[in-house]
């Protein structure tokens, strides 16, 4: 027989194949590849890393830094396509509603667009009172001119000035030594605080980002900061901003949190300085990096909502926010309605979210896994019942659902898609599913039973369903055979014949006749089987069982029977005002099941 997959090669492909290391556990067959790794150096190898004693690792986040969004610059350099100033001015509107008090919005020395956008906040009214616009330049001075020049009119503003320190940077790039590195900041910081101090009803602050500082000295690092604290005369009521960036992850997060905490505690000035983290994510760590950061000491935090930046993106603002959230820390900005902020990111970035992506994905909330399914659907249910219980509303009720680290209402999120269902689930969500959107609640030996046919159904065509088409596969599976199988009642009644005892009168089509039948027995359904076997049709019922799918006169009635018959067993069901009426559909629709013939 022919195998059923073709053998695929891949060529460009070297499978490891040299010697086990010889400390290798017999667990762990991996062998060396071929890929030339000597030409990476640790994190260790090339910066100091002075900090020893470090007590990070004992603190907890007990409350959210300042954040500091910086999408408007460092996110839309990164774009194939930067935004005009009409997205900027709907993502910046966006900031502002979500709570954000400081936004950088630009690199106004850099480009027209930024200088014009910087120039419209001004002359706009856009920006609120209490919030405050960062700008962004290098430290040289005409391009800190220009950028002085396009705040002109903002009562708060930051002007951020930054220069790359690190020693690859500085031969490479600067070509500069330390001292003449140290000088040219120097002297651009010297240049700013005279043109900000031509202003002296603008409330202007500086903050400065010794660019690569994670491979910077730290003992460099540490003077050019101290010296600028001094500079530009930081005060508690006037601070400077000092932030280190983590331009291009080397290392595991716990390295960035010593650097941090080190930095925290030999600053001069400490209370005059407020600590500021900016973490890429070239590791797939910048959350880590931010979050450790913050247990080391830093006060504020720049990142992107969604994560978009240059490279793999910079930090994550709304994983970072929601992240305290879930330890019920307040994020102090609202995603409350977390479908309309991705919206608006997608459309200013016109870069997609990912499905996956932590709180703001389409899939976020979804199990397709039948053992996720059946465990969120019985903690929904508890969580409901406890809530009952307290005496308060489901959405004020502490959380603890399992798979679902917040609730989805919390960030704007109904439950319509916390459970989908495809190959992959189980009669636990799909009972779910069927019970919250169409009343439906299956007695658990039928959920094994459906979720069998839902499985066929969708191992055959490889998709999804929806609610919708659970309740349609339902009704065709279990409740339509009673109208449309072999054997259907034309009519029927049942009537008590005394203590005890009860008459069932049909007029049952079967091969196209119909015929009158009659039975007996201790309630309306045995009197029903009683009717069906003086037809020739032996039936036992196994299990009944009814609801209601809602509360008060007039509501829908479902019931569900195992019924065996010819010698085998099926379910049936049936929906009706009347609860007997619904027995009986029921019981109709699994004889019909079982091909049970008059």
């Amino acid at each position: 027989m022919a195998p059923p997959f073709e053998t695929l090669a891949f060529p460009t492909l070297r499978t490891p194949s040299g010697n086990l290391p010889a400390d290798a556990p017999v667990w762990n067959p991996q062998r060396p590849s071929s890929m030339p790794h000597h030409r990476y150096r640790p994190a260790h190898d090339r910066v100091a890393l002075p900090l020893t004693d470090r007590t990070w690792p004992s603190r907890r986040l007990e409350r959210a830094p300042l954040w500091v969004p910086v999408d408007l610059r460092d996110g839309n350099q990164a774009l194939a396509e930067p935004m005009d100033t009409e997205r900027k001015r709907r993502l910046f509107d966006l900031l502002v509603a979500m709570g954000f008090k400081e936004i950088e919005v630009g690199y106004p020395s850099a480009s027209r667009t930024d200088f014009d956008f910087v120039r419209h906040l001004a002359g706009s009214g856009a920006v609120p009172d209490d919030v405050t616009v960062s700008v962004f330049t290098a430290a040289r001075q005409d391009l800190i001119d220009r950028t002085v020049e396009s705040i002109e009119g903002l009562p708060h503003a930051v002007v951020h000035l930054y220069t790359a320190t690190a020693p690859v940077w500085r031969d490479v790039v600067l070509g500069r030594s330390r001292p003449e590195v140290d000088a040219l900041i120097r002297d651009a910081a010297t240049h700013l605080m005279r043109r900000a101090g031509e202003r002296p009803d603008a409330d202007v602050r500086f903050e400065f980002s010794p660019e690569v500082f994670n491979l910077t000295e730290p003992d460099f690092v540490l003077d050019i900061c101290n010296g600028l604290t001094e500079l530009w005369e930081a005060s508690p009521d006037r601070p400077v901003i000092h932030n280190l960036p983590a331009t291009v992850e080397i290392a595991t997060p716990n390295v960035y949190a010593d650097q941090i905490e080190y930095m925290h505690r030999h600053l001069a000035r400490r209370d005059s300085v407020v600590l500021s983290v900016h973490p890429h994510n070239d590791r797939g760590t910048g959350v880590a990096c931010a979050e450790l950061a913050v247990l080391a000491g830093a006060q504020r935090v720049e990142g992107c909502l969604f994560g978009n930046g240059e490279r793999t993106g910079n930090v994550d603002l709304v994983t970072l926010a929601l992240n305290l959230y879930a330890q019920g820390v307040d994020p102090m900005v609202d995603f409350s309605d977390i479908d309309a902020v991705r919206e608006v990111v997608e459309h200013c970035n016109r870069l997609p979210v990912h499905p996956r992506h932590p709180y703001g994905g389409e899939l976020v909330h979804t199990a397709f896994s039948g053992t996720h399914q059946d465990a969120i659907a019985k903690g929904m249910a508890h969580h409901a019942k406890q809530a009952a219980e307290s005496g308060v509303s489901a959405g004020q009720a502490p959380w603890a659902v399992p798979y679902l680290p917040i609730d989805p209402h919390d960030i704007g999120r109904t439950y319509e898609e916390v459970i989908r269902v495809n190959s992959q689930s189980g009669k636990g969500g799909i009972a779910h599913l069927l019970r919250t959107h169409h009343g439906l609640d299956l007695p658990r030996a039928m959920r094994q039973d459906f979720s069998r046919t839902v499985q066929e159904v969708t191992d055959g065509t490889g998709r999804e369903l929806s609610h919708k088409e659970l309740w349609e596969l339902f009704r065709s599976t279990y409740i339509t055979p009673a109208q449309d199988g072999t054997l259907t009642l034309e009519s029927w009644s049942t009537s008590e014949t005394g203590t005890g005892g009860h008459e069932f009168t049909c007029e049952l089509r079967t091969g196209g006749q119909v015929r009158s039948c009659r039975g007996d027995g201790d309630g309306p359904l045995s009197a029903l089987t009683d009717a069906l076997r003086s037809a020739g049709v032996t039936v036992d019922v196994l299990r009944c069982t009814e609801h209601a799918t809602a509360t008060g006169p007039g509501s829908t009635a479902v019931a569900y029977t195992e019924c065996r018959a010819n010698g085998v067993t099926r379910w049936g069901s049936g929906r009706d005002t009347s609860v007997l009426a619904a027995s009986v559909h029921a019981v109709m629709a699994a004889v019909n099941r079982t091909g049970a013939q008059a």
